[in-house]
């Protein structure tokens, strides 16, 4: 169904909008770059608080390592260097007490003035620059909001975004099986689904629902950051626990550069890479393609994914420039299930042809104002295929069964026999089945900001998003949707004396479905002592943060609406009002935190302990037909709800602490660590609620014919009182990395406790006879990782990778083993780029 109409004309309105800004600020733009200085680059010298370093020493090198060009900045950090003729030049920076500064190749063209800041650091990772925190580059060191940044040396080796993002706080990484089975990012407590992930700036989340992070391919990826708060002010729906971005690499050298690298590894795993790289006067270009097979251990449980990455640069003149991304992933996995449970490997598989792909137009108007324009188109088509019945069937019950099994918990707990693996036809299943959820978006943001002075700058952003998906199951009618969705933010960001930073804000989010929703946010980080590189006891930052978030619901939610359905029936609204069910509207998230980063030893250490508390509401919790009847919802027996029906109804609360802490002993050793408490609660839930207390609660049932017959379980979701599933109360990590000329090597761990869960198993009778009881049973697991690489020749390198070092038996959801040790090992041929010399 259309949710609102129109939505391409207002798009073509507002690419209409955006054509006349555009022209209107090229164009004073190109005059003020013609009466300004020719051939300059001029900037200011900061420290990582944005306090002016007087005196610093700033050097242009062109493309060859000459230094053409040396000043110092004077006494409001400013400097100004010539540039003699156009072409690529690079940046150089130093301060006593400072580490350098440097920047990567770029064009400077013979006309007009480059504008170019530097920020200097002290040891520790104070340079590192965010853009998700607050909307524009900003050193981490000035922001109040917990927010990781990870860079190629942090996950050298990996594959996949689920495991470079294992290193983070407050992360927690849950994986349906083997390499390529279904994986998901619970952050701070929140749902699968709760964090928005962003490619190159494109939301890569499906339709108010999660990201299929086992899609998502290492190659290209440049830098990582982790926001572990909602920020719906800047990145709209979904965004109701944090935000991940990745970005994709960039062209660096002068001379083309060219990589190729080739492994293999047990359980016929292979994986080969390709790159080309470099810049072209004003263009930049990186090109990339991998692929990586693996058959894992299990039966039906090959994997393979193909993906290309690109990224191409123009800069217009010294104030414009245009970037276009593309990341294509084409993958299919086989699907055994939860093979510890039925003792059988389904014969199902997925196949996923995605696309995120942008184009983004940066405009310098002046020394203060600058303004950007993207345009950004995602393309999911996912199929799932379930090819044949597996199982062994029973004639009499028209349904397969599971080989007798006996599954026991990590709490103690077990039961013996045969669950329900499929359906006859009788129940209205047929095979070969599918499931189709094909999606598009597309959107146009425009950004502006200025800086009124050096203390306070202003943002003001619009952004319009058309949806369009589809669901489809074999034997049912499609279910299509198509939602147009703006957004608006303001904010004002900015420091009091170079010691006090702020960001205060608001998005307002007119969503297709749901209408007006404001997300406010707020941060505070203050210096009790400023950082330094010459002092034992270094800074020390208090900061504190406040967000609130909110998500739409996905397409099959809003299909499934209970209200829907109720409303239709004669008694509907007694009914609606009995069990105080409402329209499917969005989920809602509010958030606070405080802490405190200590740094030490001269700057080359820091600790970092925050406190975080969480509230999600209006959670929309998928309520299955047997509960409804349960309920005494006659409408349950309608065709439209036969597998259940969605309610927002679900609210838990998770607050907790981070504990992380990093060292840099010297230019080669680097050591990094965290731990997260977190406590959890379910707070109110539909099915096992209010609305229907006592012992026919239908989310409540007993497994009368076990040994622990009086325990309450949650069939489909947690118990009110209970823990979410799958979110352990501790978790951990550390790593340890050593990098020299010729040899690096890390030695990484993911330390994760006991969790809650469900077997979700109906025995041949639909009873409860195979359910355990959900406390604590996921066991704890350590999964250790240990890579490495030593330079051959300036052309040749070799590495290694050896993941779960300790070959444990683990799952990190329960019933899907995880693999054992796994290692590739490989050989990278590297030429071209600055080190390619006539010898």
């Amino acid at each position: 169904m259309h949710v609102r109409s129109g939505s391409l004309n207002r798009l073509r309105c507002f690419f209409i909008t955006a054509a006349v800004l555009v022209s209107c600020l090229v164009y004073p733009s190109r005059m003020q770059a013609q009466q300004a200085a020719r051939g300059s680059v001029r900037g200011t010298v900061n420290d990582p608080l944005g306090a002016v370093v007087a005196g610093a020493t700033v050097k242009l090198v062109d493309a060859r390592g000459t230094v053409v060009g040396e000043t110092r900045t004077d006494g409001s950090g400013a400097y100004v260097l010539v540039v003699p003729v156009s072409g690529l030049y690079r940046l150089q920076s130093y301060a006593k007490t400072f580490d350098p500064a440097g920047t990567t190749l770029r064009y400077f063209g013979g006309a007009g003035a480059a504008l170019l800041d530097l920020t200097l650091s002290t040891p520790t990772l104070t340079q590192a620059v965010t853009v998700t925190a607050v909307g524009t580059p900003t050193p981490m060191a000035q922001v109040g909001v917990a927010v990781t940044v990870l860079n190629p040396a942090d996950y050298r080796e990996e594959t996949g975004a689920a495991d470079m993002l294992r290193q983070v706080p407050g992360v927690q990484i849950t994986q349906t099986g083997q390499v390529g089975g279904s994986t998901s990012l619970f952050l701070r407590g929140g749902n699968s689904n709760a964090t928005k992930v962003l490619i190159d700036s494109v939301p890569a989340n499906d339709i108010g629902g999660g990201v299929e992070l086992s899609d998502i391919d290492a190659v290209g990826v440049a830098q990582i950051e982790v926001l572990r708060e909602p920020n719906s002010a800047l990145y709209g729906s979904d965004a109701l626990d944090g935000v991940v971005s990745l970005t994709t690499a960039r062209g660096t050298t002068r001379l083309p550069l060219f990589t190729y690298s080739g492994d293999g590894g047990n359980f016929r795993t292979y994986r080969n890479q390709v790159s080309a790289s470099g810049v072209l006067r004003s263009f930049d270009y990186y090109s990339a393609f991998a692929r990586m097979d693996t058959r894992n251990n299990q039966q039906n449980a090959a994997f393979h994914n193909a993906t290309y990455v690109g990224n191409f640069g123009w800069a217009l003149n010294a104030t414009n420039d245009l970037r276009f991304t593309v990341r294509h992933v084409a993958d299919a996995v086989g699907l055994p299930n939860a093979i510890a449970l039925y003792g059988i490997a389904d014969a199902a598989g997925t196949t996923e042809h995605d696309s995120y792909y942008s184009a983004a137009w940066n405009n310098q108007t002046t020394v203060r104002w600058h303004n950007q324009i993207r345009y950004g188109g995602l393309r999911l088509n996912y199929l799932y295929t379930d090819y044949a019945p597996t199982g062994q069937y029973d004639a009499n019950t028209d349904l397969y069964l599971g080989a007798p099994v006996t599954i026991t918990g990590a709490n103690g707990y077990s039961v013996s026999g045969q669950a329900i693996f499929q359906y006859g036809t009788s129940y209205g299943s047929t095979y070969p089945s599918q499931y189709s959820a094909p999606t598009k978006r597309d959107f146009v943001y425009a950004q502006t900001d200025y800086r009124l002075n050096t203390h306070v700058v202003g943002l003001g952003a619009f952004k319009y998003e058309d949806e369009r998906g589809t669901t489809a199951s074999t034997g049912l009618t499609p279910t299509s949707i198509e939602r147009g969705n703006y957004s608006y933010t303001l904010q004002v960001a900015g420091d009091v004396r170079n010691r006090l930073y702020y960001t205060l804000g608001s998005g307002l989010e007119d969503n297709g479905l749901f209408g007006f929703a404001a997300t406010p946010r707020a941060s505070l980080a203050f210096y009790a002592r400023r950082p330094s590189g010459t002092s034992v006891l270094g800074g020390t930052k208090l900061h504190f943060s406040f967000g609130k978030g909110i998500k739409e619901p996905s397409i099959y939610y809003q299909s499934a609406s209970l209200y829907g359905t109720l409303a239709a029936q004669p008694n509907g609204s007694q009914l609606i009002a009995q069990y105080h069910v409402t329209p499917i509207g969005p989920e809602d998230s509010r958030t606070f935190d405080g802490g405190v980063d200590q740094e030490l030893w001269n700057g080359r250490a820091r600790v970092g302990v925050t406190y975080f508390h969480n509230e999600f509401t209006n959670g929309v919790e998928f309520v299955p037909q047997a509960a409804l009847l349960q309920l005494g919802l006659s409408a349950a027996n309608d065709p439209a709800v036969q597998y259940g029906a969605a309610v927002n109804s679900q609210a838990y609360r998770a607050q907790g602490a981070e504990v992380e802490a990093e060292y840099r002993l010297n230019h080669h050793w680097f050591a990094r660590g965290g731990y997260t408490y977190l406590d959890a609660i379910v707070q109110r839930s539909f099915a096992s609620g209010s609305e229907n207390p006592g012992p026919n609660n239908p989310a409540t049932v007993y497994n009368t014919s076990s040994n622990f017959s009086t325990i309450p379980i949650g069939v489909y979701a947690p118990l009110v009182g209970a823990r979410p599933f799958r979110r352990a109360p501790q978790s951990g990590y550390f790593g340890i990395n050593f990098t020299s000329a010729k040899v690096y090597g890390s030695l990484t761990g993911t330390l994760v406790g006991r969790r809650d869960d469900s077997d979700y198993l109906s025995d041949a009778n639909f009873g409860y006879s195979m359910l355990l009881p959900n406390r604590n049973l996921l066991g704890a697991y350590q999964r250790l990782e240990l890579s490495g690489g030593y330079q051959i020749s300036h052309l040749l390198s070799a590495y290694v990778d050896v993941q779960n070092l300790l070959s444990e038996h683990y799952q990190e959801a329960f019933g899907y083993a995880s693999l054992p040790l796994t290692f590739r090992s490989g050989l990278r041929v590297t030429f071209g780029g600055e080190s390619w010399r006539v010898r």
